[in-house]
């Protein structure tokens, strides 16, 4: 049997858990439908999960359709949670993307569906909700032409819809809009039909649509409902013919990707990994984080649970017991493909307070532990002020996290208000270097850094001017990780970005001992001493640099009552918003622009009573911009290089 790895994903609401309880009906893998509302469904496992009917975590399930085993990740809706949505993206071989149909077209469908695009993954539309009122057909197509993609072809038609009776019905194989979606990307097909029609046969349109679909230059789009199944029969059907299966070398290199990892009974850490090449079996020893970790136990998905295993083979996800140093993230073998991120970074940043002082050891234990389950938290602890502090894409995930440490750990937290997460970008070049033994350098290394400007977007660079075999690699591995940490914090305490940093002085003390004696660290170098001494530099030539503090801004798109344009201008102005020419020509109106991220959670409460309940707000991360007026800092959590005397007392603990 051949194996694809499906993702589900979709909107916060629009059924896609449901979808995916369906789905395992259908396939035979459990005897009765369990319901969000109600907390039994198989994929929301959590108890917060269940309690608050939204999915959290992502999930894996498998079924088979026919000769295809698909293992199926249900995934977050909630833009709280997009982090793990990007994790699954790395593994999928293709997806289905939910839509409702009486909601439409929503904010995160145009996030999920653009990511989609770019990344080039198979895609299947299915419209949910038809047997709902209020559900649409028609002018759906169109907001699904126009927001997600030109390249959508519905697949059929429904007849009752809004009704309990709402079925689907499969176009013809030779239907005018599927030939009219396939020619405009198959010239060949094209110069065939218009040669002759006849040549436009049921059997090729569908091999056709199979090839546009796995190249993801064609989105098929089916209709249904979860809740009565109507259509779910057809898509499984697509499901299987039209996405391509994992590709699978099992006897090639080894080459893997942990996608998520999370705790077992007995606190042990479990990595769910996808296999692309080669095969991992019990008792291999993979090397993790440069340690050699040896693979004690494997699980791999059937039919809905999981089940013990000698191997994961190529093509498959599974479960690998006994990486202890394991995180999300890593590769199995050989890296697999880039690990940049595909959404924007959380926005929004807050401290962590427990309710009892005497629990803030414990606190940090456990949010270690929720960190391991998402790093873009980033969690971090003030050495001077023992605040912990962390990174969010919203209030509700606050919420959840807030939830989660008192069911799972019995801690209770408050947090200080949301403050918004800025970058520094240098604005101009500086350069500094410190010799050893001169002008009170009390490191026993030479260090020189030169920063320089670099485009938006291109994060941090680095380059060596000096000889590679001028000192140890230790040593120069020990600047280069030294310098990317120690740009988490600039000059006004944000993380400094889009920059090169090059190295342009180094030395160092060779080892030495004294007579009959054993090496003596004090006339030697050592990595403390590079480490110790380039963050005192960086910071010295990034103030000669200069830095500008940026703030995030999002795009955002509103739809409200045209009447009340008058009233919402001024507001949104007042907030920041840079708007762009209204569209006031229908009843509804729509006003596209930009707007500081910190200010949307504002916008979104007011635009109620500003459009008498019927303004429609979407927004998303766009760019950074600089802030205008008063420059925001954040305190530092750590020894601050650009205080020489406290620096050198904290790392010293002495004053040359």
């Amino acid at each position: 049997m051949s194996t694809l790895n499906l993702g589900i994903l979709a909107h916060v609401d629009a059924g896609k858990t449901s979808l995916t309880e369906r789905l395992l009906y259908d396939a035979g893998v459990i005897d009765e439908i369990g319901s969000v509302d109600a907390g039994s469904t198989q994929t929301d496992s959590l108890a917060l999960e269940r309690q608050r009917g939204i999915t959290i975590k992502s999930a894996v399930v498998s079924f088979a359709i026919a000769d295809v085993t698909v293992n199926l990740i249900d995934t977050p809706g909630h833009p709280d949670f997009i982090a793990e949505v990007e994790r699954v993206l790395s593994v999928l071989d293709g997806a289905v993307l939910v839509v409702s149909a009486v909601e439409g077209v929503q904010a995160q469908t145009r996030v999920l569906m653009r990511t989609l695009r770019r990344l080039r993954i198979p895609t299947l539309l299915f419209v949910n909700k038809i047997d709902r009122a209020g559900a649409r057909y028609a002018d759906l197509l169109g907001a699904i032409a126009d927001k997600l993609t030109p390249s959508a072809v519905p697949m059929g038609t429904v007849t009752a819809l809004g009704t309990r009776k709402a079925a689907f019905v499969p176009a013809s194989p030779d239907d005018p809009a599927l030939v009219d979606v396939l020619t405009r990307h198959d010239d060949a097909l094209l110069a065939a039909y218009v040669a002759d029609e006849s040549a436009a046969t049921p059997h090729r349109l569908r091999g056709d649509l199979a090839v546009a679909t796995r190249r993801a230059s064609t989105y098929p789009v089916y209709f249904g409902s979860a809740i009565t199944g109507a259509g779910v029969p057809n898509l499984m059907e697509a499901i299987a013919d039209l996405l391509p299966p994992a590709a699978a070398d099992a006897g090639g290199p080894l080459r893997g990707t942990v996608f998520k990892v999370e705790r077992g009974p007995a606190g042990e850490k479990v990595a769910y990994v996808r296999m692309f090449s080669g095969t991992v079996r019990t008792r291999d020893r993979l090397p993790v984080r440069g340690d050699d970790s040896k693979v004690t136990a494997i699980g791999v998905f059937d039919r809905g649970g999981t089940v013990r295993a000698d191997e994961v083979p190529a093509g498959r996800i599974g479960k690998l017991w006994g990486l202890g140093g394991v995180r999300i993230g890593d590769p199995i073998g050989e890296p697999h493909g880039s690990a940049a991120h595909h959404f924007a970074p959380p926005s929004l940043e807050t401290v962590v307070v427990p309710a009892r002082p005497a629990d803030k050891g414990a606190l940090h234990a456990a949010l270690t532990h929720l960190a391991e389950q998402d790093p873009l938290i980033d969690l971090r602890q003030d050495a001077i002020r023992q605040e912990i502090s962390l990174s969010l894409y919203g209030e509700v995930q606050k919420e959840v996290i807030q939830a989660m440490l008192a069911e799972e750990y019995g801690i209770d937290v408050a947090f200080r208000e949301s403050a918004t997460i800025c970058v520094e970008r240098p604005a101009g070049s500086g350069a500094a270097a410190e010799l050893m033994g001169k002008d009170g350098n009390p490191f026993l290394a030479t260090v020189g850094l030169r920063v320089d400007p670099a485009p938006a977007g291109s994060g941090v660079g680095y380059r060596i001017e000096v000889e590679l075999g001028s000192m140890p690699y230790a040593f120069m591995k020990a600047v280069e990780d030294t310098v990317r940490e120690a740009l988490e914090q600039g000059l006004h305490g944000w993380r400094v970005t889009d920059c090169v940093v090059t190295m342009t002085h180094s030395g160092y003390a060779p080892r030495q001992s004294r007579m009959h004696g054993t090496f003596d660290k004090s006339m030697s170098s050592t990595g403390f001493d590079f480490r110790g001494l380039t963050p005192l530099v960086l910071m010295t030539a990034l103030s000669g640099a200069g830095t500008v503090v940026h703030e995030p801004m999002h795009r955002f798109r509103l739809e409200f009552p045209s009447d009340t344009y008058g009233t919402l201008l001024p507001v949104l102005v007042r907030l920041g918003g840079v708007p762009r020419q209204p569209d006031l020509r229908g009843p509804l109106g729509v006003l596209e622009g930009d707007i500081p991220a910190a200010q949307v959670h504002g916008l979104q409460q007011r635009l109620p009573g500003l459009t008498r309940g019927e303004g429609v707000l979407e927004s998303g991360f766009d760019h950074y911009t600089p802030v205008r007026g008063p420059v925001p800092s954040r305190a530092r959590w750590d020894a601050n290089p650009l205080d020489r005397k406290e620096y050198l007392l904290r790392v010293l603990r002495r004053v040359p």
